[in-house]
């Protein structure tokens, strides 16, 4: 018996949805508050400081807000609206309507159920035409979902400049409160679409949920092909422009960051927004649509869809919807019921959002837990029926949560030049380049063991209570914080760029110090957020997995069989493969940029002086054009494989090439990100200078910071392009495979059958 009525279900989940976007919208005008170019008045003898005006002008070269604006829609619409990525989608939608129409020759007869052979159920086509329609649905949302982090990003840059001259505490809000303006939209976006996608198509299934789920996978899979291309894409452009603006400007003609005399300044600016906000947004979107349909995939063979129990079934749901609520509380803990009052207040406000929100959403689950599950069920386990109580239900969610956070801490740990890691790393540049590039790949390498070992006891924690649908609710739980996570995350790159605002503004020392302690700390925090997209990314497609080997009907996957293991091995190389295309595209796009800013230096009079303009158009053009050219080929590689693997080598192979690509790959992602990021650190060390230690390190322009400038600049492209985008990889594959499960199991394998 189920304390939760369907009624009370079918209201309670489009309602928190609902308060999420109000939530989310309560805070755009509260950021919207902050006005540019306040005028200046007349007899204002405090305003010259340095020579400048202390406020914003907002009729600045490329700062116009609005400009800023117009360029990341434009590159955002290019990189995920561009003609190849509309091309793309049209072309796997009527991929997947026709291999999955194929399965059953486009049959519109009834088929017997697979799991129930006595009762008829939907045919074929319409599982075909429903998987079609939800694969657009879920890229469209995702591209949306990036672009509106955008949107208020842009918004929020200069916003926050602006509020740093009234102190530090601040212009912390206003980029946090952007940053909850992102997180709310995207979790409440994602939950709403999908829950109102399984209302309409019920209008047709009716009793078949078996059918209705399957066909909802195409949402985490139209979810994750865009975050790809976002990514990557995002990734390109905003480190070609990076690395090009610091090896030029900070190496070659020692000058601060940002300075608006760089030519590749504006495109570096631009690029935070569409790497890090847009394509995060879009990732941690499709890893959450892709929890919840390989959740619902294995609930719906099991008890609850069986036996039609719709509260029951939307479990996944309601775990978010208690996410979107628990997480509004976390955030007034952040703008509303603590004021920061120094810079180093920051860090610890933002780790006490991810303490708080866990520990809120542990009492959370329990209430869903009683509330929505019966006190026993089964569950579907590989051709058995497992009988599963709702506190083991509970504890896996749990299990999926707390490790998230401890996956947090530990990327906190390993990033922040708090601690001895990256102060190490700033130590190891003394003697020059290569010890700091030794130094910071230790670490990197070291950083992988605790998470690790973090989500190898989630994985086995869930699976003996719950089977594989323990691992899909233990993935919900690490994303059940969505919300705060992405809130923590958006903050960094805003920082970020409100410090390169109040450069090209020529605003005063005092200023520039202020938003360098929020990026610094903003730097940790989106590391923290790769450390769980990476980590819910390992949950959420061995969940897959889970799905894909159950649809295929596969009873166990034999490690020593051959076909397995050349998958396996070959799938391993996946990420290998994948990240060296990433990063020689970074490389080559890079040489461009390097190039291209050395030539205006040395053709442009003036330009040193700053008497001069520098032509950023064509440095946004080297970026843009790199990055939309660059994709497709890692793009290609992602979501070929589970196709050609499929065909030819048939279900147990693919699932030897998911296993191998998610187990090398989680690695490998995690120590690049980590890497770049104590690089980072390491270089923000040495310059702030805060310690007696890193004054020894310092000042900017001496040896040692040279050698951290060319420590960040390779871990650029590894934080920023190819780490992150190996979380896709793995999700991607798996999630494909999937939606393609029932034809690679009628028609897969044709070089076995030969």
């Amino acid at each position: 018996m189920v304390l939760l009525s369907d009624l009370a279900t079918e209201i309670v989940i489009p309602a928190c949805a609902v308060v999420g976007i109000v939530f989310s919208l309560v805070q755009w005008v509260l950021v919207s508050r902050v006005k540019l170019a306040p005028e200046a008045p007349a007899h204002n003898n405090n305003g010259n400081k340095n020579g400048y005006n202390d406020y914003l002008i907002e009729e600045e070269e490329g700062l116009n807000d609005h400009n800023v604006v117009v360029k990341c829609a434009e590159i955002q619409s290019a990189i995920s609206e561009g003609e190849y990525v509309g091309v793309f989608m049209v072309a796997f939608a009527i991929l997947i309507f026709l291999f999955l129409g194929s399965v059953e020759g486009f049959s519109t007869k009834p088929q017997p159920c697979t799991y129930n052979p006595e009762q008829l159920c939907k045919p074929r086509l319409a599982t075909a035409v429903f998987s079609t329609v939800s694969f657009l649905l879920g890229a469209i949302t995702s591209v949306l979902s990036g672009f509106l982090g955008m949107k208020i990003a842009t918004y929020a840059n200069a916003r926050t400049t602006l509020e740093a001259r009234k102190g530090v505490g601040k212009a912390f809000i206003v980029a946090f409160r952007s940053g909850a303006v992102m997180g709310f939209l995207l979790a409440a976006n994602g939950l709403l679409v999908l829950y109102i996608v399984i209302n309409l198509f019920k209008l047709y299934y009716g009793d078949d949920w078996e059918g209705l789920f399957e066909a909802i996978t195409g949402y985490g899979l139209g979810g994750s092909s865009m975050a790809l291309f976002g990514r990557v894409g995002g990734g390109i452009y905003t480190k070609a422009a990076d690395v090009g603006a610091d090896l030029v400007g900070k190496v070659e003609r020692n000058i601060p960051e940002d300075d608006p005399r760089n030519p590749a300044v504006i495109a570096d600016n631009v690029g935070d927004n569409v790497g890090d906000i847009a394509g995060m947004g879009s990732d941690l979107f499709g890893s959450y649509a892709e929890s919840s349909c390989a959740a619902l995939v294995v609930a719906s063979i099991s008890s609850f869809g069986i036996n039609h129990e719709f509260t029951s079934m939307c479990y996944p749901l309601l775990v978010s919807s208690m996410g979107i609520l628990v997480c509004l509380i976390t955030t007034l803990f952040a703008t509303d019921f603590f004021e920061i009052k120094a810079v180093k207040e920051i860090e610890p406000a933002l780790k006490k959002q991810l303490i708080i929100s866990t520990v809120i959403m542990t009492v959370g689950v329990a209430i869903v837990s009683w509330v929505a599950l019966p006190s026993s069920f089964t569950i579907f386990n590989f051709g058995t029926q497992k009988v599963v109580k709702n506190w083991q239900l509970f504890l896996c969610v749990c299990v999926g949560l707390w490790a998230g956070l401890i996956i947090g801490f530990v990327t906190e740990y390993y990033t922040s030049n708090t601690y001895s890691p990256v102060q190490d790393v700033a130590d190891s540049c003394r003697t020059g380049a290569a010890t700091n590039v030794i130094f910071g790949l230790a670490l990197g390498y070291k950083s992988v063991i605790i998470p690790i070992f973090a989500i190898a006891v989630s994985i086995y924690v869930s699976f003996s209570f719950a089977a594989m649908y323990g691992i899909a609710v233990a993935a919900l739980g690490m994303l059940s914080t969505i919300a705060t996570g992405l809130a923590i995350d958006a903050y960094g790159p805003i920082s970020d760029n409100a410090g390169g605002i109040a450069e090209m503004a020529g605003m005063s020392h005092r200023i520039r110090e202020r938003t360098d302690a929020l990026d610094a700390a903003g730097n940790t925090t989106a590391a923290i957020g790769k450390g769980f997209a990476i980590g819910s990314a390992a949950l959420v497609s061995l969940a897959l997995f889970g799905a894909f080997v159950s649809r295929a009907g596969i009873s166990s996957v034999d490690v020593l069989s051959p076909k397995v293991f050349i998958g396996l091995i070959v799938g391993a190389m996946l990420p290998y493969w994948f990240s060296a295309m990433t990063m020689k595209s970074v490389g080559s796009a890079a040489l461009k940029m390097v190039e291209e800013v050395r030539r205006q230096f040395n053709t442009i009079p003036g330009l040193m002086e700053g008497t001069a303009k520098p032509d950023y158009a064509t440095c946004v053009k080297i970026s843009t054009d790199a990055s939309i050219k660059e994709m497709i080929p890692p793009g290609a590689l992602v979501m070929l494989t589970p196709l050609i693997v499929g065909i030819f080598f048939g279900i147990e192979t693919l699932s030897g090439v998911l296993a191998g690509a998610l187990v090398s790959g989680v690695q490998i992602a995690i120590s690049a990100s980590n890497t770049g990021g104590a690089w980072d650190n390491a270089k923000k060390y040495i310059e702030a200078g805060a310690s007696e230690h890193a004054r020894t390190l310092g000042p900017k322009g001496s040896e040692p910071h040279k050698a951290a400038v060319i420590g960040d600049t390779i871990g650029d492209p590894l934080k920023d392009t190819s780490g992150p985008s190996l979380n896709i990889l793995i999700k991607l594959m798996a999630v494909e495979s999937l939606v393609f499960a029932p034809f690679f199991a009628t028609h897969g394998g044709l070089l076995f059958k030969i």
